[in-house]
């Protein structure tokens, strides 16, 4: 159950860093109250998480999910650059993260 609590976790930083690029440093409401809400959620999920995970395992497997799925959205979202080198690179970190999963 903390493995799902963590991935939950790990969508809500996806969430609030999205939401943070749409308030355009905080001059748009609706972004930024849905930066806060999502990086309390986020952050919640994430302790819960770490009640029964390890610290280092979970903290890399949360910001792992939160990078990919940013940078992911960030090229449908906000037409980012979609280079081979991105792509790669995004595989590489998921292949930590799964790696992180099963070691544990």
């Amino acid at each position: 159950m903390a493995w799902v609590v963590l991935v939950v976790a790990g969508l809500f930083e996806t969430a609030f860093a999205i939401s943070l690029k749409a308030s355009h440093g905080f001059t748009k409401l609706v972004p930024s109250v849905l930066f806060v809400v999502f990086s309390i959620l986020s952050f919640v999920l994430l302790s819960i998480a770490l009640k029964k995970l390890p610290v280092g395992t979970a903290y890399a497997v949360w910001t792992g999910i939160g990078t990919v799925g940013t940078a992911i959205l960030g090229m449908f979202i906000f037409n980012e650059a979609a280079t081979v080198l991105r792509l790669v690179s995004i595989v590489l970190i998921l292949a930590g993260v799964i790696g992180l999963r099963l070691a544990n």
